[in-house]
């Protein structure tokens, strides 16, 4: 135990010391601060209804290059669009019937995830899913919502995101004399047949099926993040699947709640300390993000909960209006993870024990390509 206490002391050490050494992890991660500042302005400034959606994407999207930004932006706006379209059209219907809003839970969000796993344009499905989710299960909670009104603001809130990220990484990239022409995301092949990653995806079809039928016997709110954790946690490499991706979608639903908890724990402390004044919301909100990202740049394991961590601080300082802050929308998120995990842990130890792995399922592996 002396031992191991004796190298996290050291591994903290050398974590607090590249968090003021100069380089381009500082400079990562004082572009994160940038970005989520700039798109909280233009989500302001577009009137948004959620503007920590705007800094959230802004967040997300800064990776690598600024050409890799951009692909990613890029590629968030064309699956916000394509989701919420889709949303228009369905979601209507589906809303007034429960067998409905079930099989269309299930059927986008797996093919969502299943373009995730397996397609060129990953991050694009990925989107298209969520968005369709999300504006279902709003729509089941809140049945008096606007559906085009939701999907729209979604859609300006990615696009205001999207804008500051290219832009402070194109600034960056400049001030630093980075070429900022090159990097590409990681692609695969265009979509095809895969059985694992069908199976994976089935499984959180099933889940997802399940969240109209809980919000409907139960009346559970804040559903639509208990989608998101289900599709965000089943982003896992084909090859470590498993017989059911039990084990690394375990993992990553324990990195989501820890990170959660742990940024909403700096949230409240933040909140406490401010007394609603906006400077140091704004301060705190700065603060957790370099944490996170620190995190999430750090020779820790678990990225995971770094990104965790900062989307907790997000969701709690960033509200719509300075005079509205509250640590309930944090504690909200926690809610939807543990529902999301209530739901997907049993739905994954059923099908390890019916429907334990063949040979013949595994196929070529994909990169693991880091979701929300």
């Amino acid at each position: 135990m002396i031992l191991d206490f004796s190298k996290a002391a050291r591994s903290l050490a050398v974590e607090a010391r590249a968090l003021i050494t100069p380089g381009p992890r500082m400079v990562d991660e004082w572009a994160c601060i940038a970005s989520v500042m700039l798109a909280i302005v233009l989500g302001h400034w577009i009137g948004a209804h959620m503007v920590g959606w705007a800094a959230f994407t802004a967040f997300v999207l800064m990776r690598g290059t600024p050409g890799e930004t951009m692909l990613r932006g890029v590629l968030r706006v064309v699956g916000t669009l394509a989701g919420s379209g889709l949303a228009l059209i369905i979601v209507p219907v589906a809303a007034g019937s429960l067998p409905l809003a079930m099989l269309s839970a299930a059927l986008i969000g797996a093919l969502g995830l299943y373009g995730m796993l397996t397609a060129k344009r990953a991050y694009a499905w990925l989107l298209f899913g969520l968005t369709f989710e999300m504006i279902l299960l709003d729509k089941l909670e809140n049945p008096a919502l606007d559906t085009f009104d939701f999907a729209r603001t979604r859609l300006l809130e990615v696009v205001a995101g999207t804008v500051a990220c290219v832009a402070v990484s194109l600034a960056t990239a400049w001030l630093t004399r980075r070429d900022g022409s090159s990097g590409t995301l990681q692609t695969g092949p265009r979509m095809r047949w895969h059985p694992a990653a069908a199976r994976h995806a089935a499984q959180a079809g099933v889940t997802l099926a399940l969240l109209p039928l809980l919000r409907h016997f139960t009346g559970i709110p804040q559903l639509a993040q208990a989608g998101v954790t289900i599709m965000a946690v089943m982003i896992v490499p084909i090859a470590g699947l498993g017989a059911s991706g039990l084990v690394p979608v375990s993992r990553r639903l324990l990195h989501r709640a820890i990170g959660c908890l742990a940024g909403g724990t700096l949230a409240a402390t933040v909140l406490v300390i401010a007394q609603g004044w906006a400077p140091l919301l704004v301060l705190g909100t700065c603060l957790g993000i370099l944490i996170g990202r620190h995190m999430e740049n750090g020779i820790t394991q678990a990225p995971y909960i770094g990104m965790q961590f900062t989307l907790a601080i997000l969701v709690v300082l960033v509200p719509d209006s300075y005079s509205e802050t509250s640590i309930e929308p944090g504690l909200h998120r926690l809610l939807s993870i543990l529902n999301g995990m209530a739901l997907l842990e049993p739905v994954l130890l059923a099908w390890h024990a019916v429907a334990p792995r063949r040979d013949a399922l595994s196929g070529p592996s994909q990169p693991n390509r880091s979701g929300e």
